[in-house]
């Protein structure tokens, strides 16, 4: 039971790090014991000892001790009254095959309780480890998955008795796959003697902490083996890699060589930083100094760096902004506030800031605008991006500065997590598809950061050209990481550099915003037909990290544990969701399967089966994504999972219309519109699927294909480039029904001439076909329900060939301007236009001239 007159401020999660009251809490820890048994029998020190090593840790700067046993009340009275807090380890017998043995089972759950109620709010516990470092063999004996099911159930035998205890599991590298939902935080225990090794290591980890804490739970340098002079120079570096890396603690093994195992003196190790006698070993001033300086070990050097926040009508949340931009720990910035034109009470907010400078646009002007106008405005070496919904963690710009200073990165981007306060309806909207979302090349590398969390060098946003204006609602932040990547650069990920985002409070909210980011994606598409497929979908290098998950996965994860599953580091290879089966809920799919089906069914009856597999798919997968979505414990209710399971089915729909509402929009760019000379080549009647180059002199293709796709770029020409699958060198999109092919080959002829051959094969886009099916299939429908007898439907079937006739005509007319755009290019070069297919006389220059003349 818990003690009468305890309590007080607890230490509780705050996004990726530990609060004690108002202020963060970073763990700084020893690990303390098992000792010989006491005149009690139990395996910790006399209490005269107890208060001696626990003034000791203070000194060192210690702030937690890690046990491995559950404490007696003196202990836990003499931990709080030094200012310590204590990790409690509770032990059961972990090193045997306890699953599927009902007493072993209820042993362990017993423990668990036993411990929790006889320590539960006190003021010196800290958390609880449920299990520490289950062996690789029990773990593959017994399944991955039934072992994370039962640590699960024992963190929720603990939160019985104190809902708001803090647990973890404490891991190490054999069994890094063994993940357990419930933990509070992650806790891995890390013996890496290379300091690259051991940094890289931490970076995986605190990738699969997600957004939770990472804690090390034990790292150590044994005197004896290594010596003391090894032991002081790793253990520094251990130490100030865990608090760079944004770790929220360390904990170092151990106090004393005095230790006791399997009820006998631990006497061939010496992981001590003090003698059996408690005389301080020269690692001990080493720990001492380390834990002086953390977490804030000093950055390269600290740029000015500008935070820039682009706020529409964000008066609900601007506040709660702007307070946390103004208590950043960061010792040289300034806060940009651009209101594009808001209609609300944004500007009464503002001028209760300030320090906070205060642009207001006379109209909304969408937010790339209104970000360009922020990097404009700035004075800091970094600009750092973040929206009005959002708040930033206190360490926010620290982690984005160090990871820009050390990473090699021109940008970095950190996660956006769900505010402890925001609703149950937000929280199903973080779960939900579409939602802001980081995506990972490697775990440092970023392909895709968010806009609500991005900063960038200024000199990098310059050479790009900033922001591209015609992303008014969203897709901003995308076109960005594309280009900068395009310009040679690469994008850093920073896990800890973290702000919190509202999320929609309202699925109307949600599926409004879903709408806009259609919208942005039909222009995307335009501008970056290379990232996308057929449909308008985004193809992605990297791994997505969605804070809701991305749904979809059907196959489960594959671990490598080395020959006889005795590696050392056993690594887990998460699979990719299944993006075929989540085409299932494709407005396509819909449109043109589902749809289709349900309508013939009710003329041809066998179809019905068909129609009904079609619907079930759907919303199989939309449950299926909904069950693996991530909820948090705290906002979970009944209606949460069926809520996200509709919006996997709503937002779809919703999205892909936009999509597709913006790219039947899209026209070609207005320096490409038809010239007379276009209009001629169009109306000639003469085949435009190649034109010709003589050269007198050798040229280099590559180079001119460079050149041609260089002015496509300045006219605004939506264009990709086969990566080398396909036989065309580029496609260009030219406008909302046809797509151009553009393949060359150049041939040599005798002193040193050259022809170039480019051919023009042109293709129905995605649009046209579609509209194409459409149309047929209500022809069949027409035909299937009144037959051929009716004179109007001899009309009606007229209307598939002059679609087509359209079609071609349009087809024409790409052709005819990219061949005009083409002999502009040939010109410059010195080329001559041949439009015969063959070379030029070399005996007659007025026959070749003539030759070359326009049709």
């Amino acid at each position: 039971m818990a003690f009468p007159g305890t309590g007080g401020p607890r230490v509780t999660v705050d996004g990726k790090f530990f609060r004690l009251g108002g202020e963060k809490f970073f763990v700084k820890g020893l690990s303390y014991g098992p000792f010989a048994p006491n005149s009690a029998g139990l395996p910790f020190a006399s209490e005269e000892q107890t208060s001696a090593d626990f003034a000791h840790l203070r000194r060192l700067g210690a702030n937690v001790a890690r046990i491995y046993d559950a404490p007696p009340r003196a202990i836990l009275d003499l931990a709080s009254g030094h200012g310590l807090k204590l990790f409690i380890d509770i032990p059961w017998n972990k090193h045997l095959c306890v699953l599927g043995n009902p007493r072993q089972e209820r042993l362990a759950r017993e423990a668990i309780q036993r411990t929790v109620a006889a320590t539960a709010r006190h003021p010196a516990v800290f958390a609880y480890s449920v299990a520490n470092e289950i062996p690789p063999d029990v773990l593959r004996w017994s399944g991955v998955r039934a072992i994370s099911a039962f640590i699960d159930g024992l963190i929720g035998k603990a939160k019985e008795v104190d809902p708001e205890c803090l647990c973890a599991y404490s891991n190490f590298p054999p069994t890094e796959y063994l993940r357990p939902g419930n933990a509070d935080f992650l806790c891995f225990n890390i013996y890496l003697h290379q300091r690259a090794a051991f940094r890289n290591y931490l970076k995986r980890l605190q990738m699969q902490a997600d957004a939770k804490p990472l804690v090390l739970g034990e790292t150590g340098i044994d005197s004896l083996r290594e010596g003391e002079e090894k032991k002081c120079q790793w253990l520094g570096w251990q130490i100030e890699e865990a608090f760079r890396g944004g770790l929220a603690g360390a904990i170092v093994f151990s106090f004393t060589d005095d230790w006791w195992r399997d009820g006998k003196p631990v006497e061939d190790w010496q992981m001590g930083i003090t003698t059996r006698e408690r005389q301080a070993k020269p690692s001990a001033e080493v720990v001492k100094r380390q834990f002086a300086a953390a977490p804030y070990f000093p950055l390269r050097r600290s740029p000015r760096i500008s935070v820039v926040v682009a706020s529409y009508n964000g008066a609900r949340t601007l506040t709660a902004c702007l307070e946390s931009l103004l208590r950043q720990n960061y010792p040289d910035y300034e806060v940009i506030l651009v209101d594009d034109g808001s209609t609300d009470h944004s500007s009464e907010i503002a001028a209760q800031f300030p320090r906070v400078r205060y642009l207001k646009q006379s109209r909304n002007l969408g937010l790339s605008a209104a970000r360009n106008a922020g990097i404009a405005a700035a004075s800091g070496e970094i600009i750092a991006f973040t929206d009005s919904d959002c708040r930033a963690d206190s360490d926010w710009l620290h982690y984005t500065a160090a990871a820009l200073m050390e990473g090699g990165f021109v940008g970095v981007g950190g996660p956006n997590l769900l505010p402890p306060e925001d609703s149950a309806v937000a929280a199903a909207v973080m779960a939900s598809p579409g939602g802001p979302a980081h995506v990972m090349l490697t775990d440092e590398q970023a392909e895709h950061i968010p806009g609500c969390n991005m900063s960038f060098f200024k000199w990098a946003l310059v050479e790009i050209g900033g922001f591209d204006p015609v992303f008014r609602k969203a897709g901003d932040d995308v076109d960005l990481c594309w280009r900068v990547q395009q310009a040679g650069f690469q994008i850093g990920f920073s896990p800890v550099a973290f702000v919190w985002h509202y999320r929609r409070s309202t699925v109307r909210d949600y599926l409004r915003q879903q709408h806009g980011y259609g919208e942005a994606e039909a222009l995307l598409v335009r501008k970056h037909p290379e990232y996308f497929n057929a449909f308008g979908g985004g193809v992605w290098r990297g791994r997505i990290y969605a804070p809701g998950g991305v749904g979809g996965v059907i196959r489960p994860p594959i671990i490598y544990r080395g020959f006889f599953g005795s590696a050392g580091h056993q690594f887990i290879y998460a699979m990719a969701p299944a993006g075929g089966l989540m085409l299932c809920t494709t407005l396509e799919f819909h449109l043109f399967l589902t749809l289709p089906l349900w309508i013939l069914s009710a003329v041809f009856r066998p179809l019905l089966p068909l129609a009904t597999a079609s619907l079930l798919t759907s919303l199989g997968v939309c449950a299926a994504a909904a069950a693996q979505a991530r909820l948090p414990r705290n906002k979970t209710h009944w209606w949460s999972r069926p809520l996200v399971a509709g919006m996997f089915l709503i937002q779809p729909l919703v999205r892909g219309w936009a999509r597709y509402q913006g790219r039947l929009r899209l026209r070609p760019p207005a320096a490409a519109q038809p010239s007379l000379e276009s209009i001629a080549m169009r109306n000639s009647g003469k085949s435009l699927s190649e034109v010709c180059y003589w050269t007198p002199r050798r040229i280099d293709r590559y180079s001119y294909v460079l050149e041609i796709l260089r002015r496509l770029d300045v006219q605004g020409w939506a264009h990709k480039v086969d990566p080398g699958w396909r036989d065309f060198d580029f496609e260009i999109f030219g406008s909302r029904w046809s797509h151009l092919q553009v393949t060359t080959v150049l041939e040599d002829h005798p002193n040193q001439a050259q022809m170039l051959r480019c051919r023009l094969r042109p293709r129905w886009s995605l649009p046209a076909r579609a509209a194409f099916g459409i149309l047929a299939g209500i022809n069949l429908l027409i035909l299937g329900f009144t037959g051929a007898a009716l004179p109007w439907v001899g009309l009606l079937l007229l209307s598939l060939p002059l679609f087509a006739w359209i079609l071609r005509r349009d087809q024409r007319n790409l052709q005819s301007m990219i061949m005009v755009f083409l002999d502009g290019i040939a010109k410059e070069w010195n080329m001559v236009v041949i439009r015969t297919g063959q070379p030029p006389s070399t005996d007659s220059s007025a026959r070749s001239r003539s030759e070359t003349a326009p049709a």
